[in-house]
């Protein structure tokens, strides 16, 4: 079997980035990988530390290398990666650590899919940034690192079943 096509799905919190991903899977009968963040506070608390961060990223390489063996029909979905981690790190810390950097350069995945924030905010435990100009501030980091990387994208908008209609327009072109 060929290496899969890994597309990931990155974007600001409450944009449906795990909805995709899962929906995705779902309809090319394959395996998502989830945002390893989500199970790492629900565990360990709210509460988190810079270095914190750099666990979260070492899970969620971890999670995806794992989760790879079980792709079928040769795509792999993955909900959030290090591109997530820098923002995350440099919006919460002023800073990234190097590892996540290193992981940037050589990690190498096939498609981006941006999810805009025009969806509704929704509250869960976990989330932090409700304001609308920190979303737009956000969405537009996203927006430079992939505008700016070597990997093609896509953004993708609307509701949650257009957001699964536009992403599988563009899957479909690529396989």
């Amino acid at each position: 079997m060929q290496e899969p096509k890994k597309i990931v799905i990155i974007g600001a919190e409450s944009t449906g980035k795990s909805s995709l991903a899962k929906d995705l899977a779902a309809h090319y009968n394959t395996v998502w990988c989830p945002e390893y963040a989500r199970e790492y506070l629900l565990k360990n608390g709210k509460k988190y530390c810079y270095n914190d961060l750099l666990d979260i990223a070492k899970g969620q390489i971890d999670l995806e290398g794992e989760l790879l063996s079980n792709v079928q029909n040769e795509l792999y979905f993955i909900d959030t990666n290090m591109l997530v981690m820098k923002v995350w790190c440099e919006v919460a810390f002023d800073d990234c650590h190097k590892w996540i950097l290193k992981q940037i350069a050589k990690r190498k995945y096939d498609y981006y899919l941006l999810c805009n924030i025009d969806l509704p905010w929704v509250a869960d435990e976990l989330r932090e940034y409700p304001d609308l100009k920190m979303r737009q501030k956000l969405h537009a980091m996203y927006r430079d690192l992939v505008i700016h990387g070597d990997t093609p994208w896509h953004e993708i908008s609307g509701t949650l079943d257009q957001r699964l209609r536009s992403a599988v327009k563009v899957i479909d072109g690529l396989i």
